[in-house]
């Protein structure tokens, strides 16, 4: 039977409405299964290799899956040919959604929080548009964004990534949903298929480095934010961790450690948080892989950063080695060494100095010492400490993980270090006339270090004082200003009665990246 226009645009949209009703769990003859609806979050668990981050399954809810693809039921009678799409929530300053049909008063997804991803919709061809609304609020209400026309063909898969800064007006950074046809090619034997999304919101255009190698031959260039690498992909190694560097002029920003990819995958990987942010918070840069099936996510922090600050008052200028590899180049004393590494535990090696790269030398090392596990997203101060020459030598690697509180950001916070090897516990607080007023740590002993939160100081000018454990008469007084939201590792080292590179503290601003280091001598 031929029909007229009007007879198949209301039967299409009777399709589309039965879809999205007997998705949202409304009771409708011929709609699928009854389900209890709030399809469960996957478990979060590691990633295959470490910092890989955990798999997170499924939306927060999806309002009932009958006449979903494969749940039970059928959107629409045998012969309609289908679209499929997801919905991926990568805005990291927008809270858990809910997404309705424009218009319409029952949503087909709730509770989508960011990271995540729904399972594929399958719905007719045709042209859709969706509301998006914070998680929990009302239909009644305006929504906080509606998307564009989104053109879905028979036969085809779509993904769909909510993108940018919600509080933002910007052209250039506010939010938007990014709707991409799925059109993988074929891998190569020993790869899998990757379609890399930039959707960072404050990063400026990068190129992507496969390998971390060499960020001025990076792979892809010019990747501008809220574009993608092509329908077709990229292919990636399959079978082992790989290593994703992230180049902006020639330089790498920073670094991913991707867990194996089985061979013949077709993997989003959506690059989405801010650089603005910790890498250690929810809203950090990070790297998001979306699974062929459907709704799985793999969240990827970035390569920890580990800062190696020489406090050895005796072991001159030095290069550090892991392995075969030259990870700090002739740092002499109070020198501060940014470098980024894969997730894991590292022996490290110091030798004499030499200027230059240069290979390991054969011999055995003046010291070595070694790392804890070091965690994707997590950023360390590794501290070269006491003396090499003393008898019994005192030098040790104290490797501290940087966890500041940012609770109070009129305060500043202070982390305190004792890194001098031949100094006796000490009491430490602030100073007035030649003693400690108030202690606020006491008994703290070589390699000890102070909570890792920092103590909450007010902002302003501060004289900390140290003295010998029991004692308030301060052997030293280091003149410190504090700035609210200020992030300080204070680090006392050097040699207690030394005249060379004799007891003093280094303050590690850790606000800023890259930190920063300065001696502070003591002012008694």
């Amino acid at each position: 039977m031929k029909l007229r226009a009007e007879q198949r645009s209301i039967i299409g949209n009777f399709f589309f409405v039965s879809a999205l009703v007997c998705a949202s769990g409304v009771a409708l003859a011929g709609c699928g299964d009854d389900d209890d609806g709030g399809g469960s979050g996957g478990s979060s668990g590691t990633g295959a290799t470490a910092g890989s981050g955990g798999s997170s399954g499924g939306t927060g809810g999806m309002a009932g899956m009958g006449g979903m693809a494969g749940t039970g039921g059928t959107a629409g009678d045998a012969g309609t040919a289908m679209a499929k799409i997801r919905v991926l929530h990568a805005a990291s300053s927008a809270p858990a959604v809910d997404l309705y049909p424009a218009g319409a008063a029952t949503p087909i997804v709730t509770g989508l929080a960011y990271g995540k991803s729904t399972d594929y919709l399958e719905l007719p061809p045709g042209t859709v548009k969706i509301d998006v609304r914070a998680a929990g609020s009302p239909a009644s209400g305006a929504p906080a964004f509606t998307t564009p026309d989104i053109n879905l063909m028979a036969d085809k898969k779509y993904t769909a990534i909510a993108a940018g800064d919600l509080a933002s007006s910007n052209a250039d950074d506010k939010f938007r949903v990014i709707a991409l046809e799925e059109g993988f090619g074929a891998p190569a034997a020993t790869a899998a298929r990757v379609r890399i999304v930039h959707a960072g919101f404050d990063a400026p255009t990068v190129d992507i480095d496969v390998g971390n190698d060499d960020p001025t031959k990076a792979e892809i260039k010019g990747l501008s934010r809220f574009a993608d690498t092509g329908a077709s992909g990229v292919d990636l190694p399959a079978g082992a961790a790989a290593q994703i560097g992230i180049a902006a002029g020639g330089k790498t920003v920073t670094a991913f450690t991707a867990p194996p990819l089985p061979a013949g995958a077709e993997i989003f990987v959506v690059a989405t948080g801010q650089l603005g942010k910790l890498a250690r918070e929810d809203a950090g840069f990070m790297l998001v892989g979306v699974l062929p099936n459907g709704s799985t996510t793999v969240a990827i922090k970035q390569n920890p950063r580990v800062y190696a600050l020489h406090a050895s008052p005796d072991a001159g200028s030095v290069d550090i080695y892991a392995g075969s590899t030259e990870l700090v180049d002739n740092a002499g004393f109070g020198a501060l060494a940014p470098l980024q590494v894969p997730p894991g535990s590292y022996t490290l090696e110091f030798f004499p100095g030499q200027a230059g790269k240069t290979p390991k030398p054969s011999g055995p090392p003046a010291a070595s010492g070694a790392t804890p596990a070091l965690e994707a997203g997590q950023s360390y101060l590794a501290i070269a400490a006491g003396e090499l020459t003393a008898i019994p030598a005192t030098f040790s690697l104290i490797a501290v993980q940087e966890g500041f509180s940012s609770s109070d950001t009129a305060k500043g916070r202070v982390r305190a270090v004792h890194a001098s090897g031949n100094a006796p516990a000490v009491d430490i607080g602030p100073a007035s006339g030649g003693n400690v007023t108030a202690k606020v740590l006491t008994n703290v002993k070589f390699k000890d270090a102070s909570p890792a939160e920092g103590l909450s100081l007010d902002a302003g000018a501060l004289t900390l004082g140290v003295a010998a454990a029991g004692s308030t008469a301060t052997v030293a007084e280091f003149p410190l200003t504090l700035v609210g939201g200020q992030r300080t590792f204070a680090v006392a080292a050097g040699k207690l009665g030394g005249t060379t590179n004799k007891f003093q503290l280094f303050a590690v601003d850790a606000k800023a990246s890259p930190w920063a280091v300065a001696a502070v001598p003591s002012s008694k």
